[in-house]
């Protein structure tokens, strides 16, 4: 990832999540944050990616984010995430999917960013550069089949 970020968030109340999303936006980069909940022995590790980010990335990324398939022995049993309301933070709502495990995050009733698994994020972030690189929009396509047009040929040379 270009920019990285660790924020160590407690409980996203108050103003954290306002500050990290902040900080998300300024830097229009992704910003890893690490979520210690009450009563939980393990930190949880997460990506925030801005929505404008998140959605340039799928539009060039190619395919989905592989899951991991039924057959897989070498895999832990993945718990199914609990059916939730959404839940409140402020000014945020996070809503929490229970396929795929991301959260969007929303302010005033609309999705500002999501929080994803850091592999993830870092896969669709690959992903979409690889394919971005390869692609000429098509004005830069003629321009460049024009400019080789002009060239003369290796015998010629």
């Amino acid at each position: 990832m270009g920019i990285q970020i660790d924020v160590v968030v407690g409980y996203p109340i108050n103003d954290e999540m306002e500050r990290v999303l902040g900080l998300a936006e300024a830097v229009d980069e992704p910003v890893a944050v690490t979520f210690m909940w009450e009563g939980r022995e393990e930190a949880e590790r997460a990506v925030l990616v801005p929505a404008a980010t998140l959605a340039l990335w799928e539009h060039w990324a190619p395919i989905a984010y592989p899951t991991s398939g039924a057959g897989d022995e070498n895999q832990a049993v993945v718990e199914e995430p609990e059916l939730a309301y959404p839940t409140e933070f402020g000014a945020f709502t996070l809503f929490r999917r229970r396929a795929g495990g991301r959260t969007a995050v929303a302010r005033e009733g609309v999705v500002v960013a999501e929080l994803l698994d850091p592999d993830e994020a870092h896969w669709l972030q690959e992903k979409a550069r690889n394919v971005r690189q390869g692609f000429m929009d098509p004005k830069q396509k003629a321009a460049f089949e024009e400019f080789l047009a002009r060239q003369a040929s290796l015998d010629d040379q």
